[in-house]
């Protein structure tokens, strides 16, 4: 399958509007609350949206409950943090003099302060696999795919930072941030000691503001570039000015802490122009001063109430829902969810919660309609299938695959913690192409590939195998009567599997050409099936039913179908 073919797909699947551009739709419901169907089908686009895919355990335990009920346990996100990153690595070529040559393999790093540049690399490449577990491993709520989705918005990069504990702690921030305000979160950043290192906020001097900071607060965290009247190059400046003084401890010794240094802050009054009501922010001389002068400066850009919320509203729809926003979705969408976020003081879960409560979300033309990023594609994979994992025990293997995983990750042009830019993923935000930037004819081949070895030969590494295994997967998920039922199995594969529906025509095809071998009669997978049942240690019976599930899931996972949430 190439590019065109699977944008073919695309487009007649979501063939709702005769306009020429295939991201153009006409969906007219709004914020009312949901109160259709709750099948499978509804929980796995819940599920796909908020978590990092759809496992057949998660879908029977949220169809238990009320569409709304489901929402608020996915927000429900926890106050407890995942176990921290690991060592698992020697200290080869690291400084003998450095702290980490303390760190014992196997324990965590992230209270050890390092400085050694080997050190802080093989600590980064940790950080990351780590990330990629929490993924795979998360609880049944929104907090990963909320943390992914605040990296892409505060974007920071470690090839600029550099080292792990400021990654670690940009990383805490987020996750505990998941669903939290909005606005505690905007100052909380500006202070983290890895986006001051990441925008140069260490190097803000009176004598030399840096703006990077300052530009990125106002363009890409808050405000957006496309209000008008905006704000301008002077109110950039005059927040650079704001934002100078602030240094972080980053000696060998010292606890990577933010303090402030008197005479790098600059003291004098700074004036903004029209479009923030000509507000003047007092000069002020001391940290706590200082730190006073930072609320001013969040304050005056959140009393832009209207342009801040619905900026931050517009990028958490085109996550969760879609990427093109019509002037329907704007008026009955965007615009009384961004009152929602002001009135209710910049709380995320209240917006959040109406949103995936709405008729619009469970909106048949929200549905299947995302491309998934390469770490959805693959995380999402992982789970939903149960591939097995080295445990806790052996972290040397579970890091390996975690390792694996990131690196095909990056070859499909995502790279945990390492978006391109500042302003994160193109895919995220690139008009008019959004998430299809992610298929291209370097992508596509090697999804393919990727999908093909896990339910092939799967990834070994010193005896571990990464693999799908779907027999097991069959019977550990479904009843009998239903693995035994080629109709019945091939619907339920497909609920899990596929958000866009195929017809009954090329499910029979399916069926006959893969399940049955070629012939006429369900019984041909019945007989299969309940031989190998009967006799699981027969490994001809065996054979038979792995060949034909595997040519089976292969067949659905290199549709294009499998690519889209």
């Amino acid at each position: 399958m190439d590019r065109r073919e699977f944008f073919t797909l695309k487009r007649r699947a979501k063939a709702t509007s005769p306009k020429p551009y295939a991201g153009l739709r006409q969906i007219y419901s709004g914020l009312t609350p949901y109160s259709g169907t709750w099948t499978a089908k509804e929980v796995a686009h819940l599920l796909k949206r908020t978590m990092f895919g759809a496992k057949k355990a998660d879908i029977d335990h949220f169809l238990g409950m009320t569409p709304s009920a489901a929402v608020d346990e996915l927000l429900n996100v926890s106050t407890s943090l995942p176990s921290p990153p690991l060592k698992n690595y020697d200290n080869t070529d690291i400084d003998a003099a450095d702290p980490d040559i303390s760190v014992a393999k196997g324990a965590t790093w992230v209270n050890t302060v390092s400085t050694d540049g080997t050190a802080n690399s093989q600590r980064v490449n940790s950080l990351k696999d780590w990330w990629i577990g929490t993924m795979i491993n998360q609880d049944r709520s929104i907090r990963e795919k909320m943390t992914l989705f605040w990296h892409n918005h505060f974007s920071t990069e470690t090839a600029t930072y550099e080292r792990g504990t400021y990654g670690y702690k940009y990383n805490t921030l987020l996750r505990q941030s998941a669903v939290g305000n909005f606005k505690t979160l905007v100052k909380d950043m500006t202070m983290n000691v890895c986006m001051l290192r990441y925008l140069n906020g260490y190097l803000n001097t009176s004598t030399a503001p840096d703006e990077n900071y300052a530009r990125e607060l106002q363009e890409l965290f808050t405000l957006g570039k496309t209000n008008n009247p905006n704000y301008t190059e002077d109110d950039v400046k005059a927040a650079a000015r704001v934002l100078t003084g602030w240094r972080i401890k980053d000696k060998t010794g010292e606890d990577e802490s933010v303090y402030f240094k008197p005479d790098a802050h600059d003291k004098t009054n700074k004036t903004f122009s029209s479009f923030f009501g000509g507000t003047v922010i007092a000069g002020r001389t001391d940290a706590a001063g200082a730190d006073a002068e930072i609320n001013d400066l969040i304050t005056m850009i959140f009393n832009k109430s209207v342009e801040v919320s619905e900026f931050i509203v517009k990028k958490l729809y085109t996550w969760f829902v879609y990427y093109t926003i019509e002037p329907d979705t704007l008026t009955n969408v965007i615009k009384p969810l961004a009152q929602q976020l002001v009135s209710g003081n910049w709380e995320i879960k209240p917006v959040l919660a109406t949103l995936l409560k709405s008729e619009h979300f469970f909106d048949p033309l929200s549905q299947g309609c995302l491309i998934k990023s390469p770490l959805e594609m693959m995380v999402m994979m992982m789970r939903e299938f149960d591939v097995a994992f080295p445990p806790d025990t052996d972290y040397d293997n579970q890091y390996y695959m975690w390792d694996y995983l990131r690196n095909q990750s990056v070859i499909m042009q995502q790279n945990i913690a390492d978006p391109p830019s500042v302003s994160g993923w193109p895919a995220y935000y690139q008009i008019p192409m959004f998430y299809e930037m992610w298929i291209n004819h370097d992508t596509m081949p090697k999804r393919e590939r990727f999908i093909d070895q896990l339910i092939g030969n799967g990834y070994m590494r010193n005896s571990v195998k990464l693999i799908i295994d779907p027999v097991t997967f069959v019977k550990n998920n479904f009843t009998n009567a239903i693995a035994a039922d080629p109709n019945a199995l091939i619907n339920a594969l497909l609920d899990i599997m596929y958000r866009v529906p195929i017809s009954d025509t090329l499910k029979a095809t399916i069926k006959t050409q893969i399940l049955l071998s070629g012939q006429a009669q369900d019984y041909y997978w019945s007989n299969a099936w309940n031989a190998y049942i009967g006799a699981p240690g027969d490994m001809t019976a065996y054979s038979t039913v792995y060949t034909r599930l595997q040519t089976l899931f292969k067949y659905f996972m290199n549709l294009a179908e499998y690519q889209l949430a």
